[in-house]
């Protein structure tokens, strides 16, 4: 890739043309936690509504390393208590990085697809977490909750522990390079498998050519789309991030940094889309 492809990929969303991509739009696809919340924590009512709102004049996408429980607690009980609900039908939510696949059918999140790790790649992965976090010297001992995850299609390390707050996950890596250190480590150990960083602490290790680029692919394949009629708005757009497949893919990718640039976003969409509708 050129240097000025990369340049185009990371792009904040004050930078891109939101109107010329508006114009062409099909599928909005959001990544989760620092895009549409903080991290691990429930989504603001001012951002459900925008969602909301999103669903009515577009098809609809969030695509995070979290799992569907998570989706549950961030977004849907967010959404479920809104007084103007989603259209769900047009809501589309692919978790553990898009290698789970949930729509609404029949008044319930139904799993389309999913891609577990076979058991031995599993222990290998956990293993080789634990073993480099201790020699990268980041293997915490003051840690909520656990530290690794087997959450089937995708293990996940969290460096402060899955429960811990916001707060000290935001300030624990703000460069990205512990977890870019750790999952180049682990990355050497486990060639067959696809590993990232992901979000404030963590890192997501699935099966290779199963992450954010197979997801929008996937999702457009069923939608009956082209990738590049879909947006993606997230905050790890640089190459070691997760959300960087999803560009690379051929979305149109827009680069936030925190929720209340999302909010803004969305904004500037909706009145967009709402003008090309009315």
């Amino acid at each position: 890739m050129s240097t000025q492809a990369a340049i185009t990929i990371a792009q904040s969303w004050q930078d891109v043309d939101i109107e010329s991509m508006c114009a062409k739009v099909r599928v909005i696809a959001f990544d989760l936690d620092t895009t549409l919340a903080r991290s691990k924590m429930r989504m603001t009512e001012e951002m459900g509504r925008r969602l909301a709102a999103l669903t009515h004049l577009s098809t609809v996408a969030i695509v995070s390393g979290g799992r569907f429980e998570q989706f549950r607690t961030q977004v849907l009980d967010v959404l479920d208590g809104l007084d103007t609900p989603p259209d769900r039908s047009r809501l589309h939510l692919m978790p553990t990085s898009g290698t789970r696949y949930f729509r609404w059918q029949e008044g319930e999140w139904v799993c389309v697809y999913a891609h577990d790790l076979a058991e031995q790649d599993r222990v290998q992965a956990i293993a080789s977490l634990e073993r480099h976090a201790r020699e990268l010297g980041i293997w915490e001992e003051r840690h909520w909750g656990h530290r690794i995850e087997d959450r089937g299609s995708q293990i996940t390390f969290s460096a402060m522990g899955q429960q811990a707050p916001v707060e000290v996950k935001e300030s624990w890596d703000p460069t990205n390079e512990k977890k870019n250190a750790l999952a180049m480590a682990v990355a050497a150990d486990l060639p067959h498998l696809q590993v990232r960083s992901g979000g404030s602490t963590s890192v997501d290790i699935s099966e290779r050519g199963i992450d954010k680029a197979y997801a929008v692919r996937e999702l457009a394949s069923i939608l009956g789309v082209s990738v590049h009629d879909m947006m993606f708005i997230g905050d790890r757009m640089d190459p070691e991030g997760n959300d960087y497949p999803a560009a690379l893919a051929g979305t149109m990718p827009i680069r936030v940094h925190n929720p209340d640039e999302t909010i803004a976003v969305s904004d500037r969409i909706i009145a967009l889309l709402s003008d090309r509708s009315s």
